[in-house]
């Protein structure tokens, strides 16, 4: 029996999603008020940053705070430049080795069958029970003890490892059929086929949940940059955000005002990424042609 006048996600508005939008319409604005808040912030002149109670929207929007920021940068011995420069090529690197890793580790994990496989995954099971602060010595003797102390490779090295990425991914690789990757194996096709051709395909919204999480990880870390770096040429641009408003704290004016350009400069990427990302986070399963 057909069901007349009822549309299933339909194409154009209907007078059906009213109901949608007046629920997630004042949902949405409120989840904009942090990046409103946040922007905003950034352009304050002096008298607002202080101004008490604290004003949601500047009235006097000023550049200063940006200049103050870009002023004290060029008057260290490093130009921002070069800062810059290392946190895009450790986030490129390190986001592109973290799915690959985590792709071809969720594929023998869910679809081979070796000793140890049990003992691997309550490992890293576990290991979602640690915080990074929980592990940061060990972390730095292993650092230490291979060698890649005050090396741009200690950035790189401790982020690879993603328990959460693994177990996630792992969950979507399990959803596909033995059949279809025993049909792959009787065509001859090697596990490096098989990963690139029907595995990473497949689980593509997995893929991009883990290289949305790896890019903030990596972007705002400033730990190995403080712990496993001294050269001070092979730091990030977080680190540097945070010592320029560290330096300029016992200004309380100059500090306030470069904090929160700082800020801003470091969430924009973020907030691009997201937006960037968010149409392929969000895709579930049934949309990798899985049945």
């Amino acid at each position: 029996m057909a069901l007349q006048g009822i549309q299933i996600n339909p194409k154009r508005f209907h007078r059906s999603q009213i109901k949608f939008y007046v629920i997630l319409t004042p949902i949405s604005l409120l989840m904009l008020l942090p990046i409103i808040y946040i922007v905003n912030h950034a352009f304050k002149p002096l008298d607002e940053l202080f101004l008490f109670p604290p004003r949601f929207f500047v009235e006097n929007p000023t550049l200063r705070n940006f200049q103050l920021l870009f002023r004290t940068a060029s008057e260290t011995g490093v130009p921002m430049a070069r800062y810059l420069f290392n946190s895009v090529v450790v986030t490129i690197i390190t986001m592109f080795a973290t799915v690959y890793i985590t792709a071809t580790s969720a594929y023998a994990l869910s679809k081979k069958r070796f000793k140890s496989k049990g003992v691997l995954l309550f490992i890293n099971q576990t290991a979602l029970m640690f915080v990074p602060i929980a592990v940061m010595i060990p972390r730095y003797l292993v650092i230490v003890n291979v060698g890649l102390y005050n090396n741009i490779l200690a950035h790189i090295v401790p982020m690879l490892a993603m328990p959460v990425g693994l177990f996630l991914v792992k969950q979507f690789v399990d959803q596909i059929p033995d059949a279809l990757i025993e049909a792959a194996v009787l065509d001859g096709a090697t596990d490096r086929k098989i990963i690139a051709k029907i595995i990473v395909p497949l689980i593509k919204p997995a893929l991009a949940t883990v290289c949305l999480l790896t890019f903030q990880a990596v972007w705002n870390a400033t730990e190995s940059s403080n712990l496993f770096v001294a050269d001070e040429t092979l730091r990030t641009f977080a680190f540097y955000m945070g010592a320029l408003s560290a330096q300029a704290s016992g200004n309380v004016a100059a500090g306030a005002g470069m904090s929160a350009a700082a800020s801003l400069i470091m969430f924009l990427p973020n907030f691009f990424m997201f937006i960037f990302m968010q149409s392929r986070v969000m895709n579930t399963m049934s949309h990798s042609g899985i049945k």
